[in-house]
C-alpha cells in the first residue's frame, strides 16, 4: 500500500462526508485516547498543530509538564463504519512529538517504529499475528456491566448455545470493513468468552490493529447491549483471556525460523530469537501481563503458560513452537494478555528477540525434555522487581517510559494491598 499524503486524507474525508476526526493515541500504560477535531481543522491537525499536556501521555500530573503535539499518520485514516454516512466520523492514529518535531520520549508508537531499523538493515521481515480473547457480559438498565456472562456456551459451540454469535459476526464484519484480515473467530471455553484471530502484519500495523481492535469490539458489544471485557481473569472458576502473539521471521523471501537439517527444524536465527525472549522473560512479563488480575490467569488453569521457556508439546510453556515446519514455521508467545500496551509489548518482544539474533544466543533446551520449574513471576510485585533488575529492558525503554510505567505499576500494586477484598471479609470477619 502506497503511503497517503496529507492532501489525499483531506480529499478522502470530503468524499466520505466526514464531519469529525478523532486523533487517537496510546499513553504509556496502554490506554487508547483521542482528541476530536472538526473536518475544518483537519489540515491543521495533519500538520501537527494540535497540542496537549504531556501528563495525558505519561499519566502523571505535576508542575513540570510540557506541551506535546499530535502527529497523525495519514495511512491510519479510517471512517468508522457504525457512524452515520452523513456527518461521518473518522480517525487518525497519532505519534506524540515535541515542539521541535522530534519524537516525544514518552511516545510508545514512535519507540516501536524506530526499532524496526535493525531488522530492515539486516533484511529481516518480522510479523506478528494475534489471537485475542475477551468476555461478553450482560449490562443493567443503566448500561453498566454486571458479572453475569452473556451465555453458558463452551469451546466452539454454535447457536442457540452460543448467544454471542451475532455480536461476534458484527465485530468481524466491522473490523474487515476497517481493513483487518480475520483468520477465524469462535466461542472460547469459558461462558461468554470469545476469540478473534488477526492475520500477521508488520509490528507497527499490528500494534495499531490491536489498539483499534479493543476499541471496536467494545463499541460493537455496546451496540448489542453487552459489555466486552479484556480483563484477564474475570471468572474465578474458568479459564481467563489471553492474547497469543504469533511471530514469523523472513529474510530475503524465505522463512528464517526454519532449517531442515537443524535440531527441531529451527534455524540458528529461530533459536536465538527464542533465547533472547526467554532471557528477559521475567521483565517482559511486567509489560505483557500488566495488571494485578493478569496473574490470576497465569498459574490457575489447566494450560498455565507459566514456564519460562519453549516447547512443542508442553502447554505450560510461555513460548510454543507449533509442529508445522517449512514456510509455516512460527513461534507463539502464549502468556501475554490483551490489557497490555500493544506498542510496548511488541517492542520488547521484538527487541529481545533481535538482541538474541544479533548475539547468536543458543537455543535453550526444550521444556519437552527439561521440565525444571523456571516460571514467570507469580504476581505483579515480582514482575515489577524483575523489570527494575533488568538493565537491558530498562535501557531500551528509556527513562521517561521506564520510570512512568514503573511508578504507575508500583502504585497499582500498593493500592491492591491496601484494599480490603471480599475474600478477606468472608474468611476472617466471623472467625476473628
Amino acid at each position: 500500500m502506497q503511503p497517503l499524503a496529507v492532501q489525499e486524507v483531506i480529499e478522502r474525508a470530503q468524499e466520505c462526508h466526514v464531519k469529525f476526526v478523532r486523533l487517537q493515541f496510546t499513553d504509556i500504560q496502554g490506554s487508547f485516547k483521542n482528541v476530536a477535531v472538526t473536518v475544518e481543522e483537519l489540515e491543521s491537525a495533519l500538520h501537527s498543530k494540535i497540542s496537549l499536556d504531556s501528563a495525558v501521555v505519561e499519566g502523571k500530573y505535576g508542575v513540570l509538564q510540557r506541551d506535546v503535539f499530535l502527529r497523525p499518520d495519514p495511512n491510519t485514516f479510517q471512517v468508522f463504519p457504525w457512524r452515520p454516512r452523513e456527518g461521518a466520523v473518522a480517525r487518525l492514529i497519532c505519534d506524540i512529538i515535541d515542539a521541535d518535531g522530534k519524537p516525544y520520549p514518552g511516545c510508545v508508537r514512535s519507540k516501536l517504529r524506530d526499532s524496526l531499523v535493525w531488522l530492515r538493515k539486516n533484511n529481516f521481515e518480522l510479523t506478528f499475528g494475534a489471537e485475542i480473547e475477551f468476555f461478553l457480559f450482560q449490562t443493567n438498565q443503566k448500561g453498566h456491566p454486571i458479572p453475569c456472562t452473556h451465555d453458558n456456551a463452551g469451546l466452539c459451540d454454535l447457536t442457540p448455545v452460543d448467544l454471542g454469535e451475532n455480536a461476534r459476526r458484527d465485530m468481524v464484519l466491522t473490523l474487515e470493513e476497517m481493513g483487518f484480515q480475520i483468520v477465524a473467530s469462535h466461542h472460547e471455553s469459558a461462558p461468554g468468552q470469545h476469540e478473534i484471530v488477526l492475520r500477521e502484519d508488520e509490528p507497527l500495523n499490528m500494534a495499531d490493529k490491536i489498539a483499534t481492535f479493543k476499541f471496536v469490539v467494545r463499541t460493537i458489544a455496546q451496540r448489542h447491549g453487552l459489555h466486552a471485557s479484556f480483563m484477564p481473569k474475570p471468572l474465578p472458576d474458568f479459564n481467563g483471556s489471553g492474547m497469543a502473539l504469533s511471530i514469523c521471521l523472513r529474510q530475503e523471501g524465505r522463512n528464517a525460523l526454519y532449517d531442515a537439517v537443524a535440531q527441531y527444524g529451527l534455524s540458528t536465527q529461530g533459536g536465538s530469537l527464542i533465547a533472547g525472549i526467554t532471557n528477559h522473560a521475567s521483565a517482559i512479563t511486567a509489560v505483557i501481563n500488566p495488571l494485578v488480575n493478569s496473574y490470576k490467569r497465569l498459574g490457575y488453569a489447566n494450560l498455565d503458560r507459566i514456564l519460562k521457556g519453549w516447547s512443542e508439546g508442553n502447554r505450560n510453556s510461555m513460548i510454543r513452537v507449533p509442529s508445522q515446519r517449512g514456510d509455516d514455521t512460527r513461534i507463539v508467545l502464549r502468556s501475554s494478555d490483551a490489557t497490555c500496551n500493544p506498542y510496548l509489548a511488541l517492542y520488547l518482544v521484538m527487541q529481545a528477540g533481535s538482541m538474541g539474533i544479533e548475539h547468536r544466543l543458543p537455543l535453550p533446551t526444550s521444556l519437552d525434555e527439561n521440565t525444571v520449574d523456571h516460571r514467570v513471576p507469580k504476581n505483579l510485585g515480582e514482575a515489577i522487581e524483575a523489570l527494575e533488575r533488568d538493565a537491558y529492558i530498562k535501557g531500551i525503554l528509556g527513562p521517561v517510559i521506564f520510570e512512568r510505567y514503573l511508578d504507575y505499576k508500583k502504585q497499582e500494586w500498593e493500592d491492591f494491598h491496601n484494599h480490603v477484598h471480599p475474600w478477606e471479609i468472608e474468611k476472617y470477619l466471623t472467625n476473628y
